[in-house]
């Protein structure tokens, strides 16, 4: 009786073992990750937008329809990058994940508290590197450190109904990313969550 516990035992320690192991490598060793999947529709360091949501079609699962989706698929090997997004009528949200999928900073059109979301994303090491002006605030540069130098940025505009989809992805399709062409200066700014 001892030794069929034990075996039952040991098998269901066994079990979840396994089971948890899969579960935390699974991500590590997929094929067919969003990155990989959105690699061939989208730039490096620019906006693109995605097609509408559709069951048949749709390029990610979960899209929910009532949103305009773009990606901004980012590497910031040559330096940091900068973002502009404008804010839409209804709401706008902008996420960050790096290359292995994990979201690290979200930020969207009310707590960004202006017309225009705007910020600069790079490494800590970038961060670090910069100069220190002292009149610069958090106020005025929101300035995102990146735990990778590869990762995605999504940004999502809500069309509250099916007629103002149209002004949704004009919204997002004045929104920028890419390269920065002037050197930011460092700022108190809060360091991306990690």
């Amino acid at each position: 009786m001892i030794r069929l516990l034990f075996t039952v035992v040991a098998g269901v320690v066994l079990g979840l073992v396994v089971h948890l192991v899969s579960v935390l490598a699974l991500p590590r060793i997929a094929t067919q990750d969003a990155y990989s999947r959105l690699t061939p529709m989208t730039k490096l360091n620019g906006v693109s937008q995605l097609p509408l949501a559709d069951p048949n079609t749709s390029p990610m699962p979960f899209m929910d329809p009532a949103f305009a989706l773009a990606i901004c698929r980012y590497d910031l090997t040559s330096g940091p990058i900068k973002l502009t997004v404008p804010v839409s009528q209804a709401y706008t949200s902008v996420s960050f994940y790096t290359r292995n999928e994990i979201a690290y900073y979200a930020i969207n059109d009310r707590s960004a508290g202006r017309k225009v979301i705007e910020l600069d994303l790079m490494t800590e090491a970038q961060h670090n590197e910069l100069p220190e002006d002292e009149e610069v605030t958090a106020a005025d540069r929101l300035i995102i450190d990146s735990p990778s130098t590869t990762g995605l940025i999504v940004m999502k505009a809500l069309a509250p109904e099916p007629g103002l989809m149209q002004q949704a992805q004009a919204t997002l399709a004045a929104a920028s990313c890419g390269p920065q062409t002037e050197q930011p200066t460092k700022a108190e700014a809060p360091r991306g969550r990690r």
